[in-house]
């Protein structure tokens, strides 16, 4: 056992105390009682650099001091390795010691880190396993205690910090993993300070020369923009001051280096046109005034159009409010100017920290209620349907569903809806309410009806069209085409094909084989072998494990794909013609085609079945014009008596060409019909080569030629062709 001493103040306590000057002394006692006590336990401890192990705890303390957290988490914070570190300490001793909600935190956090790892997940060699365990507990621990949350974003904060004397794959490593999660996680807490820590930290050791890059711009020109931005703070203060605002505070704002960059990469620009190099801070009493000091801004330099955030009227996902304009001066430099009031900025500082205020009965202030209860919110609806035991699958929806930015829309009634980024009307539509998704059919967007993967953007009133049965489509699930963002509504579109029965499944399932077979013109392959290429012995289990969701249209196509092309390869290994007997070389790289046998052949692609990049091919020697390259499954080919002068050829590996292939398109005729189909080719940047349509009893028949690269984008241009409204069928035609 480790004994609890008490002493003078150490030195190492000394700057948490300084950022804490209010405690009690009974708060101070506690928190130098766990730095004796962790410390004893960790005397002999060394970390990576060779500093003593005490430093690790110490430095989380001080970090969480500087949020002006309370004094159990600094005990905590103080305590958090012994119980796992330490051999003989359990977390008994440390109730006993240091009471139950001192041990709690510390529990919460040893938990995170003490996981019991399986005897499938070690078979199974799952790479990161024991990684989403951990993120997955973290993200699950703020349904009980946040300040667990807290403490483990500090215990990263300082690893990354100090991460330098870890071997280059563990940097990478822990950078990736930090950008990925523990970034986003303090953004969506709120707590700035350490998202662009943590964000910095974690792009030095991802991209050090564009790091290296930016970080020696700022520092070439630090004294020259200090010394301007005195001059527009003074400026500024003037013209302010004549508002009668009394404690107004005008501040430079430092920017930071993955900020930038980020925002070169997102705007393609260079250094030089990143707004915000200059930039302000206004800190005024009042909201009010907020609006009066950008009156103000605006009246002496000219803002940059589409460059006003007014965040005070719609706050951030994550609780945050503040005005941000950007202005152009006299001298043609823009500046950036945030302008907020004192609680805004701590909140913007300190997030969910800031609403920390421990009272007895640990009672929090409303802020931090509401603030906690939209996390939990926002954890639970994105997580819905997804099994507790896949901590992978938990840990990619929280980055999905959880940490990107968001979109607020409204219903009809005016509700305010929060939505992530890429969200379209059928996730709006299971958010609303499972039969509402179940049977939506279209949606207007601002009274305008638009397509169903049509991107929602913040402010957008959304109105669903409904019918009356409830009936999604597989096709909804198809990821390539983008009908669906959230995790929830995928879970609640495979539910349902799950519950319409074994029977309906394989009617459903054979159905969307036989017509994703047919729209890529290869409706003659037999189910049993598509199946087989999935491991089913038998076809009705494949054709259910299809009509349930599980396996989705372009998986069929992709290994369909695959397959052709890995026997077409065998078999050019065995040649076909005496004349075939040299190795395989391209020869001609405007068709994009290697053939066996002589070299300077004419190429050309056959007229009948028009082939296109994937399909299996076959070719055939022409007398005086060449190789013709065919489908295989061709009938000019099937049916062929010389079979001599077939030659063994395939699609080359680098070659990038369009490839003309006629579509037929059924419709029922209707205005508009034929813009749309072209909108959905020029949104692929898919050239239109040939237009023929037929309309007879009000029923359109549409033949046309696409020019296609590939047939993965052959399969998705046609399943989006037939997800317009009043088209029957899009496929390919065959001869």
């Amino acid at each position: 056992m480790v004994a609890v001493t008490s002493e003078k103040v150490p030195t190492d306590l000394e700057p948490i105390f300084r950022s804490r000057p209010n405690l009690s002394p009974e708060e101070r006692a506690l928190v130098q009682r766990a730095y004796h006590f962790a410390a004893e336990a960790h005397r002999d401890a060394k970390r990576e650099g060779g500093e003593p192990f005490i430093t690790h705890p110490v430095a989380v303390a001080q970090i969480l001091a500087d949020l002006r957290l309370d004094t159990p988490t600094l005990a905590a914070a103080l305590l958090h390795d012994v119980v796992e570190d330490v051999e003989g300490i359990e977390i008994e001793h440390i109730e006993r010691d240091f009471g139950a909600e001192v041990a709690r935190l510390v529990d919460g956090v040893t938990k995170l880190k003490k996981l019991p790892t399986s005897t499938e997940a070690m078979k199974s060699g799952k790479a990161g396993d024991r990684e989403a365990e951990t993120l997955r507990k973290i993200f699950l621990s703020m349904n009980n205690d946040i300040r667990v949350v807290l403490i483990k974003l500090a215990d990263r904060l300082h690893n990354m910090r100090t991460l330098g004397h870890l071997p280059p794959e563990r940097q990478i490593k822990k950078a990736r993993e930090t950008l990925d999660i523990f970034a986003p996680l303090a953004n969506r807490l709120g707590i700035w300070q350490i998202k662009w820590e943590l964000e910095d930290l974690s792009f030095r050791y991802l991209n050090p020369e564009k790091y290296r890059e930016i970080a020696t711009q700022l520092a070439a020109r630090r004294a020259e923009r200090e010394a301007y931005l005195e001059t527009v703070k003074a400026r500024l203060a003037k013209e302010i001051s004549a508002l009668g605002i009394p404690n107004v505070h005008i501040s430079a704002r430092p920017k930071h280096i993955y900020s930038i960059y980020r925002k070169m990469e997102r705007k393609r620009i260079p250094f030089d046109q990143v707004y915000d190099i200059h930039a302000l801070r206004v800190i005024v009493p009042e909201k009010v005034q907020c609006y009066q000091v950008l009156g103000v801004v605006h009246s002496i330099w000219r803002p940059v159009p589409g460059e006003f955030d007014d965040y005070i009227a719609a706050p951030k996902n994550n609780f945050y409010q503040s005005l941000h304009t950007a202005v152009v001066d006299d001298q043609g430099k823009t500046i950036e100017v945030q302008i907020r009031t004192p609680e805004m900025h701590e909140q913007a500082e300190y997030g969910i920290a800031a609403h920390w205020r421990y009272k007895e009965g640990a009672a929090h202030d409303k802020a931090f209620e509401e603030h906690l209860r939209y996390l939990r919110q926002l954890i639970e609806a994105a997580t819905e349907g997804v099994s507790p035991a896949d901590a992978q699958e938990f840990v990619s929806v929280m980055r999905s569903d959880v940490f990107q930015n968001r979109v607020y829309v409204f219903t009809p009634k005016g509700d305010v809806i929060d939505l992530p980024s890429g969200a379209t009307p059928i996730d709006f539509a299971y958010y609303i309410h499972t039969d509402v998704g179940h049977r939506c059919r279209g949606a207007r967007v601002n009274g305008v009806q638009v397509s169903l993967d049509y991107r929602l953007k913040s402010g957008d009133r959304v109105e669903i069209i409904t019918g009356k049965r409830a009936s999604p489509s597989l096709d909804w699930l198809n990821p390539s085409l983008g009908y669906i963002r959230t995790s929830r509504a995928r879970s609640k579109i495979k539910a349902w094909f799950k519950r319409v029965g074994r029977e309906n499944n394989i009617a459903l399932g054979r159905e969307v084989v036989d017509r994703e077979l047919r729209r890529l013109g290869l409706s003659t392959k037999p189910r049993e072998e598509v199946a087989a290429l999935f491991g089913f012995a038998k076809v009705d289990d494949f054709l259910a494990a299809v009509g349930y969701g599980d396996i989705s249209a372009p998986s069929i196509a992709t290994k369909v794909l695959e397959a052709d092309r890995k026997a077409q390869r065998e078999a050019a290994a065995e040649p076909l013609a005496p004349s075939a007997e040299a190795p395989t070389r391209p020869v001609n790289a405007s068709a994009g085609i290697d053939i066996m046998g002589d070299s300077g052949m004419l190429i050309t692609l056959a007229r009948c079945c028009n082939p296109v990049r994937g399909d299996p091919i076959v070719g055939y020697i022409t007398r005086g014009k060449g190789v013709t390259v065919h489908r295989a499954d061709c009938p000019n080919v099937i049916n062929s008596l010389e079979s001599e002068r077939f030659i063994n050829v395939n699609w080359g590996s680098s070659v990038e060409r369009a490839y003309p292939v006629p579509i037929v398109i059924t419709a029922y005729d209707r205005e508009g019909l034929l813009r749309d189909i072209g909108a959905v080719a020029a949104n692929e940047s898919i050239n239109i080569a040939e237009l023929h349509v037929q309309t007879r009893n009000s029923i359109a028949s549409i033949t046309l030629t696409m020019e296609l690269e590939s047939l993965d984008q052959l399969s998705r241009v046609l399943a989006k062709i037939e997800m317009l409204p009043n088209v029957i069928e899009a496929r390919r035609r065959v001869v």
